[in-house]
């Protein structure tokens, strides 16, 4: 099962639409929390929210998530260990008042376990890779490093 998610917030109609067109040759379910979008896609186990318990429950399931690149799906993916994709929002398109999910994902493309479709018809051949690796908890290059700045600091002061 794939679950895709945008938020609560702003719907993400062209994520939807492009998911409504890939879902019948994904051979699984795709299960979809669209917000306060009001559109049409058959294909999609669409609801606008979901509940705590619930968005847990699919975030475990999941085979991958798919989400726009907000730091709460970034979060909850690195929490429960999942594989994630993300299509940030773009404000020349409407989908946003500013740029800053472009600026997220752009921090987090090089984290493993996050892949990043920059335009919708990248999705495709994300979502069919069998090497997909789940986000983890490991620390980064840069946290170790920060935390190894921050100890010599700790220790000269």
């Amino acid at each position: 099962m794939i679950f895709v998610t945008v938020g609560t917030q702003l719907a993400f109609p062209r994520l939807m639409e492009a998911f409504d067109t890939l879902a019948p040759g994904l051979g699984e379910d795709v299960v979809a929390q669209v917000g306060p979008d009001t559109g049409n896609y058959p294909n999609l186990k669409a609801q606008p929210n979901v509940a705590p318990d619930e968005f847990e429950r699919l975030f475990t399931e999941a085979r991958l998530v798919v989400g726009h690149a907000g730091v709460g799906t970034i979060l909850s993916a690195k929490r429960f260990g999942t594989p994630l994709v993300l299509m940030p929002r773009r404000h020349a398109l409407g989908e946003h008042r500013n740029d800053h999910q472009l600026a997220t994902a752009k921090a987090v493309e090089k984290l493993p376990g996050v892949y990043i479709a920059w335009q919708a018809d990248e999705l495709a051949g994300l979502l069919v890779r069998d090497d997909l690796k789940p986000m983890t908890n490991d620390e980064s290059p840069t946290h170790s490093a920060l935390i190894g700045r921050l100890k010599a600091f700790i220790e000269t002061a």
